[in-house]
């Protein structure tokens, strides 16, 4: 029998790569193994919760509520629960919304300088955030993703030079960096992808020039009086470089779902 620390490392582990899905088979596995316990139920709500979807938002309701019945004053229940009621809409969630209070109360009272609490704090200054503090968070995640792009590409660049090539192994299956580099050298090598590699690099250079050939193309379509106003074809020239970003994004998002496959598989090996 798998005991309930083996059971708790999984999720963690999984969690942390982001499958969301396999830390929900991880604890209902266990659940079914070992019985109600408090921490798989936090860990099974969690994997709901992550998805931010309004039916697995459902489910992870029901699963905090199933696990403060068997530990009314489990930090991680109460501060996961609370920060779900947090994020819920007021309008379409009302109860739901309101219940962020008394949790968080609850969790002051049992756990009050927990890392649970710390977190549960930064959520709610989360939720009071600003119309401007969305639009910062929104362009530091572009700036961010298109970093990434280009350190991705940067590193198929290496691997093609290093390998002439040949596929880079993706170690034990579970390093996750060298996962994502196996993949993208698998998808996108070749001479018919090196556009998409050549933008992939000069990503910030690209969309600069994108930028100032939609905005000459479009004065000059104006003044010949092709066009009354700003028009789409002008814009046409952005497109290659929102399929490059596409291309690399799927790649990612492709690599990902095989690491956190492997690494499932390897955890389960393990017990």
């Amino acid at each position: 029998m798998t005991t309930i620390d083996a059971y708790q490392n999984r999720c963690e582990q999984l969690f942390l790569a982001g499958g969301n899905a396999a830390v929900r088979r991880a604890a209902q596995q266990g659940l079914d193994e070992l019985g109600p316990t408090a921490d798989l139920y936090c860990w099974l709500a969690l994997g709901h919760a992550a998805e931010d979807d309004d039916e697995h938002d459902d489910l992870a309701e029901e699963a905090f509520k199933a696990g403060l019945a068997l530990h009314g004053e489990h930090a991680g229940l109460l501060a996961g629960y609370a920060e779900l009621c947090l994020r819920a809409d007021s309008f379409e969630y009302p109860g739901r919304a309101t219940r962020a209070v008394d949790l968080a109360r609850r969790l002051e009272e049992v756990a009050p300088c927990s890392a649970e609490a710390q977190r549960l704090a930064a959520a709610e200054r989360w939720a009071r955030r600003g119309y401007w503090d969305d639009l910062r968070m929104r362009a530091a995640t572009t700036a961010l993703e298109g970093r990434v792009t280009q350190d991705q590409a940067r590193d198929l660049a290496e691997d093609l030079k290093r390998a002439g090539g040949a596929a880079v192994p993706d170690a034990d299956g579970v390093d996750r960096a060298a996962t994502v580099r196996a993949a993208t050298l698998e998808a996108l090598s070749g001479p018919w992808n090196a556009p998409v590699r050549f933008l992939g690099r000069h990503r910030t250079t690209a969309w600069g020039i994108c930028a100032v050939l939609c905005v000459v193309t479009n004065t000059v379509l104006r003044q010949t009086g092709a066009v009354d106003t700003f028009s789409l074809w002008g814009w046409l020239w952005a497109l290659p470089v929102l399929v490059v970003d596409r291309r690399f994004a799927a790649v990612r998002k492709a690599a990902e779902a095989r690491h956190v496959a492997n690494l499932e598989a390897a955890l389960t090996a393990e017990h």
